[in-house]
């Protein structure tokens, strides 16, 4: 019987002879440079481009940006470099989907000009048109981002990065630029960027979160074009391993109460808590100028000197969508799902980087303790195709080689509880019979959970990216443990406890995870309410 990684080379094998003819139709003199140049793109297409998670079609991608909802649509715009796989000359690319989870590509937002190069920022629906950009009773959507002058900085200069604006009246398809750009000066800030801007209800003004080096700045105005500057945030508080970026400041109410508190958003390069880059958070109140932190938030924060919205190593520069409608009611996040350590080194080449699943953020208070849970969208499940359920196993039945017949692993939700655990390691080990494996899981003797992808398939391209295990810490030793785990051929993300905690990470395996396994010493330790499922995208 042929062996799974034969049958799989077979499958790419007789698809590039496929294309390889029909190239050769078209045209007669193929290179050997072209012949392996559709080989490398068959095989990246088929491991590695994801199944549910945005990647451009070609080229690199970082930081989401700019994204509202309006008319039915989610817009996502994000940093693009059209001319290569390697970050270069920035751009506003954009893609728009109607459920949050299958997005179809658009042209170019924005381009650079005579100001700069076009960096982060926000984007938000001016419903009454304040800013005055509106015309013939169409709302403007007007843009918010950071104007990078590139010969500024090779020129040794400090105010090389200013904010400016666009406007669309077309629901975010073209855009206008601002002709008094920029509109808020560099105060003589080196990093001074990612404009993130939302509408205080409570104070009937904008409000921009700005990143300036390790601090934050806060800035209000009355139409979008004049801008005053309020207060500061963050020298000494937080983790500062790194420059500060990509705030996002807003109001959620916390689960079971009707209070409401403030969130924070800093992303933070590096100095994340397994290297590189990752997006902590704080809890506050917000008066419409200054953000103070939550007495009991500041109180966990000496505990723990930063919180973290994702362990993982590929969950950075996440903001939320504007504009969602009250109806709904959610706060809609997605990050970028790469880090600077190895971002422009990974094993893709036709398109670099992919974003996270959308999540849904929620705030959670428990004697006196703060958690940002966040948890993928449940648009995501509309998708299901195929299930697996059980509800009670011993430990010892749970080994499950799974298949395209039974369900693929390559875009696949994992859910199990856990009960009766000991002090002992729990590890939730994903596979293939090719030697590649994933161990996901939680040490319950140093109360961390973990994710070891050191094994996990094509690793030696950056020694940063398996340079150490990712480690999320356990307050305390867990009896019990609610576990979901979303596969997507080259990713991984892990949220435990209804998303108290959560680690993503990226893979990339030779070839298909097909095995699940769930293993450790403890032989009492119960599992319920297992549930694997399979999504069909099409």
């Amino acid at each position: 019987m042929k062996n799974r990684k034969f049958r799989f080379f077979n499958i790419i094998f007789f698809n590039l002879i496929f294309i390889l003819v029909f190239s050769c139709k078209k045209n007669s003199k193929v290179s050997e440079h072209e012949i392996t140049a559709l080989i490398e793109n068959s095989v990246e297409e088929t491991l590695y481009r994801p199944n549910f998670h945005f990647t451009p079609k070609a080229n690199w991608m970082n930081d989401p940006n700019g994204m509202f909802y309006l008319n039915g649509k989610y817009h996502l715009y994000f940093q693009y470099y059209p001319d290569g796989n390697v970050w270069g000359p920035m751009h506003w690319g954009h893609a728009i989907s109607e459920n949050l989870i299958t997005w179809e590509e658009q042209p170019i937002a924005l381009y650079p000009d005579d100001l700069g190069l076009i960096f982060s920022g926000s984007a938000v629906v001016d419903k009454d048109n304040i800013s005055g950009f509106g015309k013939d009773g169409v709302s403007p959507i007007v843009a918010i981002y950071t104007y990078h002058n590139m010969e500024g900085e090779k020129a040794g200069e400090i105010d090389f990065q200013t904010q400016g604006i666009a406007f669309s009246l077309d629901e975010g398809m073209t855009w206008i630029k601002y002709d008094k750009n920029p509109i808020i000066s560099n105060p003589g800030i080196k990093d001074f960027r990612d404009p993130k801007v939302i509408w205080d209800n409570s104070n009937d003004k904008w409000i921009m979160s700005l990143a300036a080096g390790n601090k934050l700045m806060f800035y209000s105005s009355l139409n979008l074009k004049d801008w005053k500057f309020e207060s500061e945030f963050g020298e000494n508080i937080g983790a500062h391993g790194g420059i500060w970026e990509c705030p996002d400041l807003f109001p959620i109410k916390i689960e079971g109460s009707d209070k409401t508190n403030w969130v924070l958003l800093v992303s933070i390069n590096p100095g994340a808590p397994n290297g590189g880059s990752a997006t902590q958070y704080f809890i506050g109140d917000f008066d419409g100028s200054t953000f103070t932190l939550d007495k009991d938030f500041s109180n966990q924060l000496s505990n723990q000197n930063a919180l973290w919205l994702d362990y993982g190593r590929d969950n950075y520069a996440g903001v939320t969508w504007s504009n969602i409608a009250e109806t709904d009611g959610r706060k809609l996040f997605i990050g970028w799902m790469s880090n600077w350590d190895y971002a422009r080194d990974v094993p893709t080449f036709k398109w670099r980087s992919s974003m996270t699943v959308p999540r849904e953020l929620s705030l959670k208070k428990h004697n006196n303790t703060y958690h940002l849970k966040s948890l993928p969208v449940e648009e995501l499940y509309h998708f299901v195709e195929k299930s697996l359920v059980k509800d009670s196993l011993s430990n010892n039945q749970i080994n499950f080689e799974l298949n395209n017949s039974i369900i693929g692993m390559t875009k696949t939700n994992i859910e199990f509880e856990l009960s009766d655990l000991k002090h002992n390691i729990y590890n939730f080990l994903i596979y293939n019979k090719l030697g590649d494996s994933l161990s996901i899981g939680l040490d319950n003797l140093k109360n961390e959970f973990f994710i070891n992808r050191k094994k996990s398939g094509k690793v030696n391209f950056s020694e940063k990216f398996v340079s150490n295990i990712s480690k999320a810490r356990a307050l305390k030793t867990l009896n019990q443990l609610k576990v979901k785990i979303l596969l997507d051929k080259t990713s991984v993300e892990v949220f435990y406890n209804d998303g108290e905690v959560v680690m993503s990470e990226l893979f990339f395996p030779n070839g298909p995870m097909e095995k699940f396994n769930i293993i450790s010493d403890d032989k009492t330790f119960k599992i319920e309410n297992l549930k694997i499922q399979e999504f069909d995208f099409k």
